[in-house]
């Protein structure tokens, strides 16, 4: 069975960060939602979640693919959070996936995981990067790297991580119960 883990710091952006790990879920992906820190974190909207646990905790795991919400000030924290850019750099060096969302493709540039590559963000969080194309397509696939647009896009990012990591069938699987 596949697994994925999605990362969650102060102030990131719970809609996003929830919509993907149920999704992901519904999919019988094995989803693991780490905290930078142990306990409790409170979201961008004040909403707090308990995560299943710290990244320390699972950093020594193997993981399908790494998820990253947006969100402020959560993306500038996993920006700063040397663990995180360690973790982007070994997961694409080992050609696993490296998706994410609203302003967390700005973590991705600072890993260096973007230069020359297309990628989609929430508007303006790419800009002081020059050697990336950003677009504004909901989402891009730039191989194994997967970058979408804002808290908008969420379900149609996590129905297409579903996908990746397991078929096109079980997506509409997915999808279909949704009932959208």
């Amino acid at each position: 069975m596949k697994n994925a883990l999605v990362l969650f710091a102060e102030g990131s952006e719970e809609l996003e960060a929830i919509t993907i790990v149920n999704i992901l879920r519904r999919g019988g992906i094995t989803v693991t939602l780490a905290g930078l820190s142990i306990g409790a974190l409170r979201g961008s909207r004040g909403t707090v979640i308990l995560p299943d646990a710290s990244l320390d905790e699972v950093l020594e795991n193997n993981f399908d693919m790494i998820v990253l919400p947006g969100g402020q000030p959560g993306t500038k924290h996993l920006r700063a959070d040397q663990r995180v850019i360690h973790l982007l750099q070994k997961m694409a060096a080992e050609t696993r996936y490296v998706t994410a969302i609203c302003a967390a493709p700005s973590v991705l540039a600072a890993a260096g995981l973007l230069e020359g590559k297309r990628a989609t963000c929430f508007p303006t969080c790419l800009d002081e990067f020059s050697a990336i194309s950003i677009q504004t397509d909901a989402i891009i696939e730039e191989g194994k790297i997967i970058t979408s647009r804002g808290p908008g896009t969420a379900m149609d990012f996590a129905l297409l991580l579903v996908e990746r990591l397991s078929s096109r069938a079980n997506r509409d699987t997915v999808e279909a119960g949704l009932v959208r």
